[in-house]
């Protein structure tokens, strides 16, 4: 959970994307070479807090510890208070350095960036890989069984597809902590065919070439 050289915004945007409430990093604070900042997930923002290293300890408000680890430890028991309006954060889950994820990321595309008032620029062009990905797949209707191109986008645990590209609202959004299963589909008279299995549906999808139809199903099955 010691990502060294991490930005604050890098930090955000993994445990926004990746991450869930009380998921947490530490990294070297930007500002002094003397100070740590823990990243915490609270319910849906990252809180920042510093750490002080005084050459034999680790200060951090008015406790002290022999080492980071005894500070997480201590804080996985009793919950730091994060935000003016006094929100618990306990440390739940430690955001590994190193994740198993596909090496098929493409880089991050900030679609927010105007709601929430930042400018793209704000944000690390090239942080670590977001679970996050776009494009154009063709699907297989529900009651008449006639295939129609739509854009899908794929971001944290929900997959939504549009009219197309430029469409603002979805026509679905599936939530993928519903999906049990994600795999290539050899049923239909198409190639490069997978589906999602979800309780009471099951979406065919099929995309131009193997290796695109490849990416799509190992993405989604490293969400779920």
């Amino acid at each position: 959970w010691y990502h060294d050289s991490l930005t604050r915004h890098a930090a955000e945007a993994l445990l926004l994307s990746n991450g869930q409430d009380g998921s947490y990093l530490l990294r070297k604070s930007n500002e002094r070479e003397d100070l740590y900042s823990l990243s915490v997930r609270g319910k849906d923002s990252v809180k920042h807090f510093h750490i002080e290293y005084t050459g034999t300890s680790f200060k951090f408000g008015f406790n002290e510890f022999s080492s980071l680890k005894e500070l997480v430890m201590h804080f996985a028991n009793q919950p730091l208070i994060g935000s003016e309006t006094g929100t618990l954060i306990v440390l739940k889950h430690p955001y590994p350095r190193k994740v198993e994820e596909p090496s098929i990321y493409e880089s991050v595309r900030v679609h927010t960036a105007m709601q929430t008032g930042r400018t793209e620029s704000d944000l690390v062009p090239n942080a670590p890989s977001l679970g996050t990905k776009e494009g154009y797949l063709i699907k297989q209707g529900k009651i008449v069984k006639n295939w129609k191109t739509r854009w899908f986008t794929l971001h944290r645990n929900e997959l939504k597809y549009f009219k197309d590209q430029t469409a603002t609202e979805p026509i679905r959004a599936l939530d993928l902590t519903e999906c049990s299963a994600v795999q290539f589909d050899y049923s239909q008279e198409r190639v490069n065919c997978f589906c999602l299995v979800f309780p009471l549906r099951t979406y065919y999808l099929c995309a131009k070439t193997g290796i695109e139809a490849d990416e799509w199903i190992k993405i989604l099955r490293w969400k779920l």
